[in-house]
Formats: C-alpha cells, sequence, structure tokens
C-alpha cells in the first residue's frame, strides 16, 4: 500500500464521520474541494461509490459502510500504536473518552479519579453519562463501564466493582399510611415511583429473584422519572415507594429515615465491568485507568 493510499483511506473515514466535506476538510487541514478530488480518486482507484453525494449531505454506500468496518479497527490499532511509541516515557498520557451509566461513574469511576490524576497528570479523563448502551466503536470510545450481563460478548470486559444489589425502601411516613408489602406482587396495590427509560422511552419493570427464579413486576405511581437521584428525593419525601440501588440508600436506612423491604425477594447481585475492544495492545492511558479501578475493586 503506497503512503498516499493510507491518507485517502484515513481521509474516507473522516468524512463518513462527519458527513460533510467542510467539517472533515477542516479537520484534516485542506480545502473541501481538494478532499473531494482525493474520494473521487479511491473510489476510482477501487472500482466502487463509496459516498452518497447530495447537495446537502454526504452518506455511505454500501460499500463505504463494509469498509468502515474494516478501516476502523485497523486506524484504531494503527492509532493506538503510534500513541504508545510517542510515550515512551515515565507515565502514561492522552485522552482517555469513557461512557457509563450515571450510578457506575459515581460509585465506580469517581472515587478513584483524585489518586489517578494526580498520578497521571497528562491524562485527560471524559466521562459521558449515557443509559443508551452506545457503540463505543461507532461513538469512537475508548470504553465503557456497565453491568456484565450488558455488555457484548466481543468486547474484553474487566471487573472494576464490588457486587451491585437493588433494594426496595419507603419512608417512615409512607409506611405509617400503608401497609407494608409482603410479597412483590403485593406493590401493584401501591403507589411506586417509576423509572423511564430515555432511550426507549419505556418504564422499567422492577425485578425480583426467589427460589432461583427471576420475575418481573409492572408498578404504577404518581411519579415518574429518568433520573436515580430524583426518585430518591420522592421515597425520602413519603409519595411513594422506590426501586433504587442498595448502596444509594444504606445510610438513610440505618439513620431511619428510609425503611427497607422485601429483602428475601432481591435479584442477584451484578457487578460492573470495564470493556473495550478486542486489540492487540491496549492503550497505555487506558491500561493505567483498569489498573486503578481493579485496585479500587479489590
Amino acid at each position: 500500500m503506497r503512503r498516499d493510499e493510507l491518507t485517502d483511506l484515513s481521509a474516507f473515514v473522516m468524512v463518513a464521520d462527519e458527513m460533510s466535506f467542510t467539517k472533515a476538510a477542516s479537520k484534516l487541514g485542506m480545502s473541501p474541494s481538494a478532499l473531494s478530488h482525493a474520494m473521487r480518486s479511491l473510489e476510482d482507484r477501487l472500482g466502487v461509490r463509496l459516498l452518497a453525494r447530495t447537495t446537502r449531505k454526504v452518506s455511505t454506500t454500501e460499500a463505504g459502510e463494509r469498509l468502515l468496518t474494516t478501516l476502523r479497527p485497523a486506524l484504531r490499532d494503527i492509532n493506538a500504536g503510534l500513541t504508545d511509541l510517542g510515550k515512551l516515557r515515565d507515565k502514561p498520557a492522552g485522552n482517555l473518552r469513557i461512557t457509563t451509566s450515571k450510578h457506575a461513574a459515581i460509585s465506580v469511576i469517581c472515587p478513584v479519579l483524585p489518586d489517578f490524576i494526580d498520578a497521571y497528570p497528562d491524562i485527560r479523563v471524559e466521562i459521558t453519562i449515557d443509559e443508551s448502551l452506545s457503540d463505543i466503536v461507532a461513538s469512537r470510545y475508548d470504553a465503557g463501564i456497565r453491568l456484565r450481563e450488558k455488555v457484548a460478548k466481543d468486547m474484553i470486559a474487566v471487573r472494576v466493582g464490588s457486587d451491585v444489589r437493588t433494594a426496595v425502601v419507603g419512608s417512615p411516613a409512607y409506611f405509617a399510611t400503608h401497609p407494608k408489602p409482603k410479597t412483590p406482587q403485593d406493590l401493584v396495590e401501591h403507589c411506586c415511583i417509576n423509572y423511564r427509560f430515555m432511550t426507549s422511552g419505556g418504564l422499567y419493570h422492577w425485578d425480583f429473584e426467589k427460589d432461583g427464579r427471576a420475575f418481573q413486576v409492572r408498578v404504577d405511581g404518581s411519579l415518574v422519572f429518568n433520573d436515580s437521584d430524583l426518585i430518591l428525593t420522592a421515597t425520602l419525601a413519603g409519595q411513594g415507594i422506590g426501586y433504587l440501588y442498595e448502596d444509594q440508600i444504606a445510610e438513610l436506612v440505618v439513620e431511619g429515615r428510609l425503611i427497607q423491604i422485601l429483602t428475601d425477594w432481591y435479584p442477584t447481585a451484578s457487578s460492573y465491568y470495564l470493556y473495550h475492544p478486542n486489540q492487540r495492545q491496549t492503550p497505555t492511558a487506558l491500561a493505567a485507568l483498569i489498573d486503578a479501578l481493579q485496585v479500587k475493586s479489590t
């Protein structure tokens, strides 16, 4: 492969990502006309049309999409290798983009960040809260952190957190006027605070387990949120029963501000895992973060 061919392939990926010759050319430091000419030359050499051009936008053809599936991992490996070669020094450096849930960010990542940044001042960490399970390759994230059952099987996954359990709670004020449920099915007679998924728009069905049998209960109530902190606030205010992570409510239960119920019906605990694409060599900055998270979770 000639050097100019590799340059054109990298430029093609940039055009596909930006869906605009103008934006891609700006990032590549060249003129839109020069970039368009380079793409036509690439298409002529390959003998297929890679880009569909209109007056408003640029999109990839079927052949272009197939080429992207090969190019992106290859270019990522090349960039990772070049990055590591350029950072043969005492401490890792570079940018880390992590996608995760809010609870994982608070309970897993944030506790290690002060010491991690002190130890690696040349690493820049960007955390994006996203409940939609984004494709980390297509969205150009370095890694994601999710519960193990939500991690794709083709990813490298490393446990980075302790067991995660859910809990059902209500305030003393709520239970002063409502009987405590004896089984999960009794929840249908109560005012429960629902969680709505931001991506699908559906309501979360509460998970339970008994004698090895897992099941869900659809609850109802006057309040629906898409944020667990708001559910906790409403539960503390006595506005209904909440379904939350156990670590969110542990101290509040000890203080007597919340009452835990249905403890014999909680589902099996899960764990958070950091996951990233299968690469020949893990970037040094990501390897350093994985080490820090694993030390904290032990």
